[in-house]
């Protein structure tokens, strides 16, 4: 049964030594055909492993915090508030909270089964 609307409380809560993504919205959790959306929290301090996708692009929007966002080859990027960040599939990258504030993101993913290689 395909769940159309989820509220924050009721996502896929995945708890990390670095923080913590919540799914609203996937193939295997609500029945998206299309589709991932999650929102992660990087704890201040701290960062998620580099990984890629091979299977989709990936769009972060920052809520809250700062973020250094490691992106293949290239210089990092300096995230804050309401800034963005595309990753293609395939694209090696990570993200570490540089704010003494929690770093809150919402991502999307361009498949509802999102696939993840790395640490």
């Amino acid at each position: 049964m395909k769940k159309r609307t989820v509220h924050i409380d009721e996502g896929d809560k995945r708890e990390f030594d670095w923080g913590s993504i919540t799914w609203l919205q996937s193939g295997e959790f609500s029945g998206s055909e299309e589709l991932t959306l999650g929102e992660v929290i990087i704890k201040s301090g701290k960062s998620n492993p580099m990984h890629t996708h091979a299977n989709c692009e990936e769009i972060l929007y920052l809520l809250e915090g700062e973020l250094e966002h490691s992106c293949g080859d290239e210089n990092p990027y300096h995230l804050k508030p309401g800034g963005s960040i595309c990753i293609q599939r395939g694209i090696p990258h990570n993200a570490k909270c540089i704010s003494e504030k929690d770093a809150r993101m919402v991502v999307a993913y361009s498949s509802a089964y999102r696939e993840m290689q790395g640490e």
